[in-house]
């Protein structure tokens, strides 16, 4: 005999993990971008920007 079908917590449960799934690529790219922008700052800044002298 098959079982009865549960739509309503089939959907939540692949709702539940698409959120999941969400939350790790962002947090992911968020250490990306953090780890990006500590290595950027002990760098000189880029060789085509000429600093200006304003003074």
């Amino acid at each position: 005999m098959a079982r009865k079908p549960n739509y309503d917590f089939e959907r939540r449960e692949r709702e539940r993990l698409k959120a999941i799934k969400v939350a790790e690529k962002a947090e992911a790219k968020r250490q990306a971008r953090e780890k990006a922008r500590a290595e950027n700052a002990g760098e000189a800044p880029p060789a085509d920007v000429e600093p200006t002298d304003k003074g």
